[in-house]
């Protein structure tokens, strides 16, 4: 039996974890760097060479147990993808006191999983980390594009996009006013962390796309921009969002297969536990 970062099967179990993980290889709209459909085989394979003891939190996150909840592997069409992992989302949701976790695969695979979360929680902000808006309505004639990621999304809830350094001209109308961080003015602003989590409240699903950090640290993703986020200061976000807020979600992806991909593959192994680390200590009542 395989098990997240190889945890003992008593930690893996349905019933005995507080963590369920999905996986979507899917790449099926991806414009320029091909090879997402691989992120998850390379986060796990990187995530079973991690050391599992936290030092920042004095923990080891894998005991409130991680269970692997199976692989989306529909890719008949961006759309039957999106119910897919819609279906999944939902019926994993049914499990009350657990958190729900996801990674793809481009980043059109959170489409569904934020449409099932924000059907089970109300008044729900979905914290995207990410290089681009993906807010096009529709791209290459689907509603399921890698590029529409969060339009939805933005539409029926509270968006708050950080990192933000590239966009088309007609997403301008579509920027979710007062809540996006632009990567520049990230970088101006020693106070963007608290400007942040002011905009950031009650139920949260946090989605990350990897290329939200500067290539210098995650050079293997699907479009790679300068001037992106750096590891500490997002990890401070990120626990004071889980300190702040009740995380119910969160996904991480566009990790792409190349022949440098290991350590952006170990930065995905890290952040991920990371968070299973700060949703430990904070996120008990989840």
């Amino acid at each position: 039996m395989r098990t997240y970062a190889g945890i003992p099967e008593e930690n893996a179990t349905l019933e005995n974890s507080k963590v369920m993980l999905v996986t979507v290889p899917y790449d099926g709209t991806s414009t320029w760097g091909k090879g997402a459909d691989k992120g998850p085989e390379l986060f796990l394979d990187a995530s079973e060479n991690m050391e599992l003891y936290d030092i920042e939190t004095q923990t080891e996150p894998y005991l409130q147990g991680v269970y692997l909840a199976g692989e989306v592997s529909e890719n008949s069409s961006p759309e039957a993808m999106t119910e897919a992992v819609y279906q999944k989302t939902k019926e994993l949701l049914n499990h009350e006191g657990k958190i729900f976790t996801l990674f793809g695969g481009e980043h059109s695979v959170s489409i569904g999983s934020i449409r099932a979360v924000g059907e089970k929680f109300e008044n729900l902000t979905v914290l995207q980390l990410d290089a681009h808006t993906d807010l096009r309505p529709e791209f290459h004639g689907s509603t399921s594009n890698h590029a529409c990621a969060v339009f939805e999304a933005n539409q029926k809830h509270n968006l708050v996009q950080v990192g933000i350094r590239s966009m088309d001209a007609e997403e301008a109308q579509y920027l979710p006013e007062g809540r996006v961080f632009f990567a520049h003015e990230i970088a101006n602003n020693e106070n963007w962390v608290n400007d942040v989590l002011e905009k950031v409240s009650g139920n949260v699903y946090i989605t990350i796309d990897l290329d939200a950090f500067d290539p210098a640290i995650a050079p293997s993703t699907g479009t790679p921009e300068p001037g992106g986020l750096q590891w500490y200061p997002t990890l401070e976000l990120l626990r004071k969002v889980f300190e702040k807020c009740n995380v119910v979600a969160f996904d991480i992806v566009e990790l792409m297969d190349s022949p440098m991909a290991k350590p952006t593959a170990f930065l995905a192994a890290k952040l991920y536990y990371k968070m299973l680390a700060y949703n430990d200590i904070y996120n008990n009542d989840n």
